[in-house]
């Protein structure tokens, strides 16, 4: 009787134990499917939360402050699709350079420094006009207004028929591309008092106001629309002068195409009006004229700009 009841009590015990082991693993399986909840709950969270910092980032990248939305008002006699572009020059000319530009842009100082006195000559001779467009790639890249206030600035040069003064005026005085100097109204409307006439209360009012903002930002939507590169890309009748880098149009070579393009006959340098006997009587005297310093007019060789600023 003993036997039996020992033997049955293991059974018990054994059950017991197995029962015991049964219920640990069942509450293991819920605990581990609790922790599979949360882990992959916590995954979709971070993730959704990533794609929402995403958004923010994708959302805000290239845009300037919220001013540039609005009505679209275009300065007085914008030209070109959707009145998108400002021209300087004559309506006549043979020629049609478009500039696509950012005021704190580096790379458009470079190429407004070095072929600004071209341009002007061609201009002020009927033979070219240009159609400038603006740009506000390096608030997008570096953060900031600059690009944007500066272009609204020259907008309102333009209802004021002072573009052409006050974009110079920009150029030359350009701060570095982290300093948007630009932002400032302030520092606009000092700029203006160097441009004769343009210190007005109506143009301080249309800065202040920034009447122009959204016909820049769309401008910009343009750019962006367009494909392009960088800034500044600059095309002659629709051609990049940038596009072969190997041989890209120089102010001398931009000059040449020009006045061929309008049938001018270029005048001869002074250098090739010289008879060869007084070349040949300098030469033999040993005293030659004073030769032209490095980067003047009629220097070896004129600078050259490729395009620097790229969108992000």
């Amino acid at each position: 009787m003993s036997e039996k009841n020992d033997g049955a009590n293991r059974d018990v015990t054994k059950r017991s134990a197995r029962e015991r082991l049964q219920a640990e693993r069942e509450q293991q399986k819920r605990k581990d499917k609790r922790r599979r909840a949360l882990v992959v709950g916590g995954a979709v969270v971070g993730v959704l939360g990533l794609a929402a910092v995403v958004g923010v980032i994708a959302a805000n990248t290239g845009k300037g402050d919220k001013s540039a939305k609005g009505p679209v008002a275009a300065p007085s006699g914008a030209t070109g699709k959707d009145a998108l572009a400002i021209q300087t020059g004559k309506d006549g000319a043979k020629s049609t350079l478009t500039v696509w530009e950012d005021f704190r842009c580096p790379a458009c100082k470079a190429f407004e420094d070095n072929y600004r006195d071209t341009l002007h000559d061609l201009e002020n001779r009927g033979l070219l006009k240009i159609e400038y467009h603006l740009v506000t790639l390096i608030d997008g890249n570096m953060r900031g207004t600059g690009s944007l206030n500066a272009a609204n600035a020259a907008a309102c040069a333009q209802d004021a028929g002072k573009f052409g003064a006050y974009h110079d005026l920009l150029f030359v005085n350009q701060p570095q591309e982290t300093d948007d100097a630009y932002a400032k109204n302030a520092k606009l409307l000092e700029l203006s008092k160097k441009a004769d006439g343009l210190d007005t209360p109506a143009f301080r009012s249309c800065v202040e106001g920034g009447t122009h903002n959204s016909w820049v930002a769309k401008s910009h939507e343009a750019f962006r629309a367009g494909k392009f590169k960088g800034t500044p890309t600059v095309l002659l009748d629709g051609k990049d002068i940038f596009g072969d880098q190997a041989n890209p149009l120089t102010p001398q070579k931009l000059k040449e195409k020009v006045e061929a393009n309008a049938g001018v006959t270029p005048k001869p340098s002074a250098s090739a009006s010289a008879s060869p006997s007084a070349s040949a009587s300098a030469s033999a005297s040993g005293k030659s004229g004073s030769s032209p310093k490095a980067g003047a007019s009629g220097a070896a060789g004129p600078k050259t700009v490729s395009k620097g600023t790229t969108e992000d």
